[in-house]
Parts: structure tokens; C-alpha cells; sequence
């Protein structure tokens, strides 16, 4: 379809860090999420006012932003705690997990709002009868809360996953050899862009359709023996 060459192995090879990221970005950025919305719903203060403080910032910053700054910024703390514990040099954060940090504080800006709303979709006649029964706080949210929460919570984090996959390409301008730099990289070579440019966008969506797809499975999974759902 397209004459890539030479540079189709390095297309792949950018595509593969791009999935390597995204699923990165999930794993972290879930956590920040499940953590915010617990405090968001928490009875003290001080973990409520910090979670509306991470969510209000962090969706109201652009990405590129936040990769610039979480990439660059960092450098002078690490360099200066180095320092402080008697290491000369200077010290910085790889594009990759540069990258990870930065996108994973922002899917878990919103996916704290995702789990917020999964958690008050609970019925309370379920909590009420799990503490009735005798169950303290950290059972009712492992036995009734977390099982429950995935289920409603999928959807929402189905499509942040989806975003955070196109969203990689922003670390590319920290230089990470993902799959929009590689195409940059060979347009630049072969002053071909069209060619490279349509190659990465035949691959993003094909990351994306598969995503899709297992994203489709697992709701259905998720919702088997739901009224109104097949399973």
C-alpha cells in the first residue's frame, strides 16, 4: 500500500512503544484515579481539598504542558537532591518515563471523576447491609465496592484509555522514539510525508480498533448477569 522505504521496521517498532506507553499510562494513571476518587469521597478535609486540587489543575493545564514541564522541571529537583546526597552531576527523567508521569497525572485527573461516580452508583442498601453483617470499612470496599466499580467505572475508562493512546504522540517532542517520531524522522529523511504521515495514521488506528474491540469484550464480561445486558 505505501512504499515505506526501508522504514516500515521502524514504524513497528515506534507503534510498539506507543502501546508500551499507553498501557503505561493506564496502569499508573488507574491508580491516581481509584486513590482521588477516595479521597474525593473521604470525610477529611484536607484529602478532599488535595484531590479537587489535582483534578482541577491537572484538566486545566493542556498535556503538552504538562510534558514539558514535568520533563524539564524535573531535572533541577533530581539534580538538586543528587546534590544534596553528595552526587555530582547532572540528573534528568528518560523521555519514557518522563512521559508516563506526565500522561498518566492527567488520565488520572479524570479518572478520578470516573471512579467518583462509579462509587455513588452503588446502591447504599448494599454498603448498609455489608456493615450490618459485620464488616468493617476496608471489607465493604473490597467485597462490595471494588467488584461493583470496575463494572460501572469500564466505559468511562474505556474512553480515556482511547484518548491517552492518541495522546502519546505529545511525548514526542521530548524525544521519545515513538510512533509519530518515527515518522517525523523518516518524512525528514526521505522528504516523503505524506507516505509516513498515512502510514502512522493507518497504525493508530489499527492500535485503536483493537483497543476497541477488547474494550467491547471486556464490558460484556463485565456485565454478564446484568438485567438488560448480554452477556
Amino acid at each position: 500500500m505505501f512504499d515505506l522505504k526501508g522504514f516500515g521496521d521502524q514504524l513497528l517498532l515506534g507503534a510498539l512503544m506507543t502501546v508500551g506507553l499507553a498501557l503505561s499510562v493506564l496502569c499508573v494513571g488507574t491508580i491516581l484515579g481509584l486513590a482521588g476518587a477516595i479521597a474525593k469521597l473521604s470525610k477529611s478535609a484536607p484529602a478532599r481539598f488535595a484531590a479537587e486540587t489535582y483534578t482541577a489543575v491537572l484538566r486545566g493545564i493542556p498535556e503538552l504542558l504538562i510534558v514539558l514541564v514535568i520533563y524539564f522541571g524535573s531535572s533541577g529537583l533530581l539534580t538538586a537532591a543528587a546534590e544534596a546526597m553528595g552526587h555530582d552531576g547532572f540528573v534528568e527523567l528518560s523521555p519514557f518515563a518522563a512521559g508516563v508521569t506526565a500522561l498518566s497525572l492527567v488520565f488520572g485527573a479524570y479518572a478520578t471523576e470516573v471512579f467518583r461516580g462509579a462509587i455513588l452508583a452503588i446502591p447504599k442498601g448494599q454498603i448498609e447491609a455489608a456493615r450490618a453483617i459485620g464488616m468493617n470499612r476496608r471489607l465493604v470496599f473490597l467485597r462490595v465496592t471494588l467488584p461493583q466499580l470496575w463494572r460501572v467505572a469500564l466505559p468511562g475508562l474505556g474512553n480515556l484509555f482511547l484518548v491517552s493512546q492518541k495522546d502519546t504522540a505529545l511525548v514526542s517532542v521530548i524525544g521519545l522514539e515513538e510512533l509519530t517520531r518515527k515518522a517525523a524522522f523518516a518524512t525528514g529523511f526521505t522528504k516523503a510525508p505524506f507516505t509516513f504521515y498515512m502510514a502512522a495514521a493507518v497504525l493508530y488506528l489499527t492500535i485503536t480498533s483493537v483497543t476497541m474491540v477488547g474494550l467491547h469484550l471486556a464490558e460484556r464480561r463485565a456485565s454478564r448477569g446484568m438485567p438488560g445486558m448480554r452477556g
